[in-house]
Order: structure tokens, then C-alpha cells, then sequence
């Protein structure tokens, strides 16, 4: 199918992408690596009249820790980019987000998808998603205000909703310290289809054993959510089926044409002790 008629713009800047956006109002949306939006576009369950493509704004492409200790990652960084960053580049503690970038798609889409694209995109089942939530990213929005950081935990409110305001768009994406024994784990259908549930898992250790962490789940509601009762789990040196199966009970995942809120239980269960395995492994 072909998209809707629309209008292209191309932005020189960051200041002339989010004037666009105010000038043009709610018709306008963004594009970058055009992985989502374009095809939404094409079966036209979305019909912008403006698109802005801010792909050319070079200052938004970067990646490397900050003086803090933490990754700061720029929103047009593909995702290509961080599965291939050399370690001294990505900064010790983060293998996670590299390792997580081979369940995004296929090879084709991490070349052009963009780290900021899937956030903004705030699909419920995306890598991305996940990690933010997972590990407190802060997410730096752009606007004619100003810049302002929103943290993780309040930036997505639902199904591809999120707290960038209609003129905003996203420039940076920070995550504030190492995480050196986290992992994610998902299942797909195929490799490179959308996850019907995903998982991931920060441990707090010392030395072998486990004083806590933190669990998230994706696919399983409108967005990606922390579990705090599978945390507890943790936190009180119960085991990782312990933590799994309190995962289970504590979530109401859907029933669609993917499986039924059952499977899902049943898939939650074993991807979470997995990727409490593949934590405890690093």
C-alpha cells in the first residue's frame, strides 16, 4: 500500500525541527529512520500531513559515557551502532544494552532504526522501552521551552503514548549508571518479529549472592512495567523461580491473536529465571 498524501520538511536543526512542529501543529510528526512510522503510514493507520525529518541533524548521532559514569546516547544513534560499539566506547556495565540489540528486528532495521525513534515510538513489546524503564534511563526532550529531562517512569503512559508534548521531540537518552549484571530475554514467534513477551532483570549482588534487583516485563500490558512483587521476591534471597513465578501472578497480561494471557504467564515465568541465569552469568 502507498501512504496519504503528506508534505515533507526537512530540518537543518534541532530549534528549526521543533519550530516546524509548533507551526504545524498535531498533523506533523517526525521521522528519522522511518522504521515504524513509515510502515503505519503504508497500511495508513497513520496519516500525517507533515512529516519532519530530522534525520541529517548530525548532533543527535552519538554514544559514549558521560563524566558521571553513566551512557549517553544520542537519538538518532542507530541501533546498529550500539550492538557494535567497542567496549571502551559503550563504558563497562552496560553488555546489556549492547547484547539486547540482537533481538531488535533484523539486520536491515538496526542499520536504520534509531534509539530515539523506538522510544519515542513507545511500542509496548520494544527493546528499548524496556531498558528504559528497567534501568532509570532520564530521557532529554527538546522544545521550544526548552530542554527538560523526563525520567523513565513517567515518560510512557500507554499504547504508543508518551510525555513529549506535540512541538517536543527526543535528543538524548541517559542512563545514569552501570548495570553489570542485567539481562534481557524475550520470545518471538520467528527471529526478528515483535516480542510476545519480554524480560529483564538488574541484580544487585555481593559476591554470589543476590541482595535484590530489579524485574520489568514488555508485552504484557500498554506499556513496559516494573514488578515490584517479583522484586520483593528478590530482595528477600528467594529464588529466581520464586521471582518468576510472583512475576506471573502479579501481572494480567492480554489474550490476542499472539497467545492467550495464559501463554503469557507461562512465558513470563521462563524468561524471567532465564534472564535472572543470564544476570547472575556476567
Amino acid at each position: 500500500m502507498k501512504p496519504a498524501p503528506f508534505r515533507y520538511h526537512r530540518a537543518r536543526d534541532v530549534e528549526g525541527a521543533t519550530a516546524l512542529l509548533a507551526e504545524l501543529g498535531d498533523e506533523a510528526k517526525v521521522i528519522a529512520g522511518g522504521q515504524s512510522l513509515v510502515a503505519m503510514m503504508n497500511f495508513r493507520l497513520a496519516r500525517p500531513g507533515h512529516l519532519v525529518d530530522i534525520a541529517g541533524l548530525r548532533e543527535l548521532d552519538h554514544l559514549g559515557a558521560g563524566s558521571d559514569g553513566g551512557l549517553r546516547i544520542g537519538a538518532l544513534t542507530t541501533h546498529h551502532t550500539v550492538e557494535t560499539a567497542p567496549a571502551d566506547r559503550l563504558g563497562a556495565g552496560f553488555e546489556v544494552i549492547r547484547d539486547a540489540m540482537r533481538w531488535i528486528g533484523h539486520l536491515p532495521i538496526r542499520t536504520r532504526g534509531t534509539v530515539g525513534g523506538s522510544i519515542a515510538h513507545a511500542d509496548a513489546t520494544a527493546e528499548w522501552c524496556l531498558l528504559a524503564v528497567l534501568l532509570d534511563a532520564e530521557l532529554v526532550a527538546h522544545g521550544p521551552r526548552g530542554r527538560r529531562t523526563i525520567p523513565a517512569g513517567e515518560f510512557f503512559f500507554g499504547y504508543y503514548t508518551t510525555a513529549l508534548e506535540p512541538d517536543e521531540i527526543l535528543v538524548e537518552i541517559v542512563f545514569p549508571g552501570p548495570a553489570p549484571h542485567a539481562a534481557l530475554a524475550e520470545f518471538a514467534e520467528r527471529r526478528g518479529d515483535f516480542a510476545i513477551v519480554s524480560a529483564a532483570v538488574d541484580l544487585t549482588t555481593d559476591g554470589a549472592d543476590v541482595r535484590g534487583g530489579r524485574v520489568a516485563l514488555g508485552g504484557v500490558a500498554a506499556m513496559p512495567v516494573r514488578v515490584p512483587e517479583a522484586e520483593a521476591v528478590l530482595a528477600a534471597g528467594g529464588s529466581f523461580r520464586d521471582c518468576a513465578e510472583a512475576a506471573a501472578r502479579a501481572v494480567d497480561p492480554p489474550s490476542d491473536a499472539n497467545g492467550s494471557g495464559d501463554y503469557r504467564k507461562h512465558l513470563i515465568r521462563n524468561l524471567i529465571e532465564r534472564a535472572c541465569k543470564e544476570a547472575m552469568s556476567r
